[in-house]
């Protein structure tokens, strides 16, 4: 079986209004809005996620994805969305500031999924897999792509180094706040694209691993049920970009501490005040490895060392050793997931988020961390082992809705 295949993509026609495909709303936090609505679509949005179309109803309730099939059922009789013909490939292109990255849309494989040649490298939570699972069946499509990445390839470099024509490229609107433009236009499928990518030993799942466990259980489902229909089921939608593109933004916790405990506990972690917060952003951009940390009174920072850098993959990632040498033992949080007195922020909101959570009383400490790199990303999904939790915020996102995958 193929690493990847082409197929027939589901698309914004290229006559239909403006189209604002949905950046994930997994990443967004519930106090703010998941992005605007489409302006011509008005509450039915341009993807037919569940999430972005009944936004006030609990996930894993009927009704929501009742509506998101209703949706996608009135954009098809619109024609906002029509099908290609012939099988393609896509190239897909994201633009976010000076950054620029191309990428290839294709069905990737689920038994190479299931086979850890497209591999793995965090847990994923039974809840948001039946929602993925839910939608996907309601919708008979997959809506919203993995994010995987494959170590540079002159071959497949070189094919995604071509322009893409301007002549069927729908461009969205901003996405987010950091003004994240989408554009895709297919690219007519050759054989020799299948085999440079099955030339690969291997692909790597940089973001969407609920999308990807999701798509092999319905693949299972529907195998072991007799309705596979013509195997489209048996692949998932994703856009694979060389790692050189790959941008992973600083990844950066907060923490509330109680207020009796605080000043004890935090002389054991750091004994080298600073008199401004310049050394914080110093110290979390420079090298890996390094982290750095604020508190209320003084914006303390403390840089690691490296005497404490072990050979593990997991182990020297910079989330595993703040967890390790700080979260746990000076700060009792030993579960990630679970702890209510942590939580996280992507790296895209920058260090100033930290600082007015702090100021604000809101969190007693924050941490910034460089970001985890693809090469440690590679490490640890080669050697099976799996990342803690939000090791790794992959910007600019990729946007559902762009290209959908049919399950025939």
């Amino acid at each position: 079986m193929s690493l990847i295949k082409p197929f027939r993509g589901l698309r914004p026609a290229p006559a239909a209004p403006r189209m604002s495909p949905r950046r994930p709303t997994t990443c967004c936090r519930p106090t703010r809005p998941a992005c605007a609505p489409a302006a011509n679509l008005g509450a039915s949005c341009t993807s037919p996620s569940p999430r972005s179309t009944c936004r006030r109803e609990p996930i894993l309730r009927p009704a929501v994805y009742a509506k998101a099939a209703a949706n996608l059922k009135a954009m098809l009789a619109a024609g906002v969305l029509q099908r290609d013909d012939a099988d393609c490939y896509y190239a897909y292109r994201l633009t976010m500031g000076n950054h620029v990255q191309t990428g290839l849309v294709a069905a990737a494989s689920v038994a190479a999924y299931d086979s850890n040649r497209i591999k793995k490298h965090e847990f994923t939570r039974p809840d948001k897999e039946d929602d993925r699972v839910r939608q996907i069946e309601a919708l008979n499509a997959q809506t919203g792509p993995v994010l995987l990445a494959y170590p540079s390839d002159p071959v497949l470099d070189a094919l995604l180094a071509r322009p893409i024509s301007a002549r069927r490229q729908p461009t969205s609107p901003p996405t987010t706040a950091s003004a994240t433009r989408s554009g895709s236009c297919a690219i007519p499928a050759d054989r020799a694209d299948h085999r440079a990518f099955d030339a690969m030993p291997a692909l790597y799942i940089a973001d969407g691993h609920h999308r990807s466990a999701a798509a092999s259980r319905v693949a299972a489902a529907r195998r072991s049920g007799g309705t596979a229909g013509d195997g489209s089921s048996d692949y998932f939608l994703a856009v694979i970009f060389p790692t050189a593109k790959c941008a992973s933004s600083t990844t950066t916790a907060w923490s509330p501490i109680s207020t009796a405990s605080k000043s004890r506990r935090w002389r054991h972690a750091s004994q080298r005040p600073s008199s401004s917060r310049k050394r914080l952003r110093a110290c979390s951009r420079r090298v890996p490895a390094s982290s750095a940390c604020i508190s209320p009174a003084s914006g303390t920072s403390s840089p690691s060392g490296p005497e404490l850098i072990p050979a593990d993959p997991v182990a020297r990632l910079d989330v595993s050793l703040l967890s390790d040498h700080l979260l746990g033992p000076i700060l009792g949080i030993t579960d990630l997931r679970r702890d209510k007195r942590i939580d996280f922020v992507g790296g895209i909101r920058g260090l100033e988020e930290l600082e007015r959570r702090v100021d604000s009383g809101e969190m007693a400490v924050a941490f910034a961390l460089y970001p985890t790199g693809l090469d440690q990303l590679m490490a640890v999904a080669d050697a099976n082992e799996v990342m803690p939790p939000k090791s790794t915020w992959f910007e600019p996102k990729l946007a559902d809705g762009l290209v959908s995958h049919v399950l025939d």
